[in-house]
């Protein structure tokens, strides 16, 4: 259903590392750690590790995912160093695989979406790779 996506790159989207919307994200997952949001503590905040999550990752070409009924399989993040507070990155995603296997409720695709945050230079920060199930009920309604 989507073998023609593997390989496909979105375009590096810049982002900032913004600190109201650290704050926020470390507020939301119950997290408030000095390090995240005291700026008087700490020199440099960093943001929490799942905070590229709010990333804006661009549009992979003809990678298109319906907006519901998708099922979050897994995701695990790699850092080569903490995001800062401030920071500008580069953020893109790639389609790194798809396959299929029957289950009980059917047959269900998986796509593998790897995503990377860099710095302006170009210089590694993050990875992210992350599955998504597509169940059965949601490829039969994407075929019609």
């Amino acid at each position: 259903m989507f073998e023609q996506a593997i390989g496909k790159k979105s375009d590096k989207v810049k982002n900032t590392v913004e600190r109201g919307a650290v704050k926020k994200f470390a507020e939301a997952i119950g997290d408030p750690h000095p390090v995240f949001i005291d700026d008087v503590k700490f020199s440099r905040n960093i943001a929490p590790p799942t905070f590229p999550r709010v990333f804006d990752y661009g549009t992979i070409q003809d990678l298109d995912l319906p907006k519901k009924g998708l099922i979050h399989g897994e995701q695990n993040y790699h850092y080569e160093r903490p995001l800062l507070v401030g920071e500008e990155i580069l953020c893109y995603a790639e389609v790194e695989d798809y396959y299929e296997r029957s289950g009980k409720s059917g047959d269900m695709g998986f796509l593998k979406v790897k995503r990377y945050g860099e710095d302006l230079e170009g210089k590694l920060i993050f990875s992210e790779e992350q599955v998504v199930i597509i169940t059965e009920a949601v490829r039969k309604e994407m075929q019609v």
